[in-house]
C-alpha cells in the first residue's frame, strides 16, 4: 500500500512547487482550489477552498489522494470522487498541524474504500 501522507512518484509533483491557487479536479469535476500545502515528508497534504461546491468548507488531502500535477495548467488531479471529498472528516485548522490522532482519522477516510 502507497503512503497516504506522500506524494505518488509518477504525480509529477516536485518537491518545492508552489501548489497555491492551484484548481483542483475530483474524478468527477472540479472541487476548488489549492489553499495550502505541505511537502513534510509523511505528512504532505493539500487544503482546499471548495467555495461555493460545498459551501465555502476546507477539506484537507492527504497527498496520496493526489494522482497528477499539470504545472503548465495550474491544475491538481486527485483520484477521488466529489462525495467522496465532500464526506470527508471535516477540516480543523487548529488540530491539523501536529495532532497524530487527527492525521489518522482522515488518513484512514481517505484508504477506505467508499463504494
Amino acid at each position: 500500500m502507497s503512503d497516504i501522507w506522500g506524494y505518488p512518484a509518477a504525480a509529477g509533483h516536485t518537491a518545492g512547487m508552489d501548489l497555491t491557487g492551484f484548481k483542483v479536479e475530483a474524478t468527477d469535476g472540479s472541487i476548488g482550489k489549492v489553499d495550502k500545502h505541505s511537502d513534510d515528508v509523511g505528512s504532505a497534504y493539500i487544503v482546499v477552498d471548495t467555495g461555493p461546491w460545498i459551501f465555502g468548507k476546507q477539506v484537507l488531502l492527504p497527498a496520496g489522494t493526489i494522482s497528477s500535477v499539470d504545472a503548465a495548467e495550474q491544475t491538481i488531479y486527485v483520484s477521488r470522487t466529489k462525495e467522496e471529498i465532500k464526506n470527508s472528516p471535516e477540516f480543523d485548522k487548529e488540530k491539523h498541524l501536529g495532532d497524530p490522532d487527527y492525521h489518522q482519522s482522515i488518513g484512514t477516510y481517505y484508504r477506505s474504500p467508499h463504494n
